[in-house]
């Protein structure tokens, strides 16, 4: 996977298809990020760099609720993608 800027617009991409808002914050953050499950709010470290930022998002994709049906295709192929492959490091 490519760490540019359009890498993470298709990952954001997948996350506000499933009704999630994603905000860049500053604050004190154990892992980089914060999940407010109730009201699908992911909370990232706005000092991030775009791959940090992205690594950070593949990394949570699996915890948040994504409905596979809501995705566009092309969505769908990206987060199959990353869950094969997040398979494939825990593994």
């Amino acid at each position: 996977m490519k760490f540019t800027q359009n890498t993470l617009d298709k990952i954001e991409r997948i996350i506000e298809e499933c009704n999630y808002v994603i905000r860049y914050e500053r604050g004190t953050f154990q892992s980089g990020y914060c999940i407010l499950q109730e009201k699908k709010v992911v909370v990232l470290n706005k000092f991030f760099q775009t791959e940090g930022r992205i690594n950070t998002l593949v990394d949570l994709l699996p915890q948040l609720d994504i409905n596979f049906d809501s995705l566009t295709h092309d969505s769908q192929k990206l987060y199959t993608e990353i869950l094969k492959s997040s398979a494939v490091v825990k593994d």
